[in-house]
């Protein structure tokens, strides 16, 4: 009988100390790394990957389509779209004089409203400069170089707007929403503040392209 009341005193005694003293575990094994079939790297955690500014869109296009005002017959459709990081105008504009020229201009609102177009207020001029020819500095963010008729009185539009605008950034620079202006007279360039051209013939509202 003692040696009964030993035995089962010990198996007590081991039981008591294994249950004071776990085990460690077993490390929890790493998830392997996968690869694509293909053997290219995988691509990264969206989680991991710090985030960046978005680039400046290089197809952004507007387009602008020029009514006549009161007592003209001036119209036509206008596309501005980014070529080499610059703003180009391209289009066509009928109902002008055979063979004229005429100042062709973005105004700084995109309000037509007015009969004689003058709602449209003045040369669109973000930077604050005086006007002058596109091609040369200073001048203001809506000169443009003139167009001219050919002998049916339409004007084919291929050329630059002033390098510091820009289409759809919305900042101050931004040609969507402003005016476009066809006048009755050629812009001289030099005259101050809208280059002597006149009257308004046709305008527009440039808007953001679809």
């Amino acid at each position: 009988m003692r040696l009964i009341h030993t035995t089962l005193f010990a198996a007590i005694t081991a039981l008591g100390l294994a249950a004071c003293n776990p085990q460690p575990a077993a490390p929890e094994a790493e998830a392997p790394a996968t690869t694509p079939a293909d053997g290219s790297a995988a691509p990264a955690d969206p989680a991991t990957v710090p985030a960046t500014g978005a680039a400046p869109a290089t197809d952004a296009t507007a387009s602008a389509e020029l009514a006549p005002t009161q007592g003209n017959e001036t119209k036509g459709s206008v596309t501005f779209r980014v070529v080499d990081g610059k703003v180009h105008v391209t289009g066509q504009i009928t109902g002008l004089k055979p063979g004229s020229e005429h100042g062709f201009h973005i105004h700084e609102k995109g309000d037509c409203s007015a009969p004689d177009g003058m709602s449209a207020g003045g040369h669109f001029n973000p930077g604050h400069q005086d006007h002058g020819n596109v091609a040369t500095d200073p001048h203001h963010g809506g000169d443009m170089p003139n167009i001219k008729a050919d002998d049916k009185g339409v004007a084919t539009i291929d050329g630059p707007v002033s390098s510091n605008v820009n289409i759809g950034k919305g900042d101050d620079f931004d040609i969507i929403g402003r005016g476009l202006i066809v006048h009755a007279d050629a812009d001289d360039y030099k005259t101050q503040p809208t280059g002597n051209a006149g009257a308004r013939l046709a305008c527009a509202v440039i808007q953001k392209a679809p």
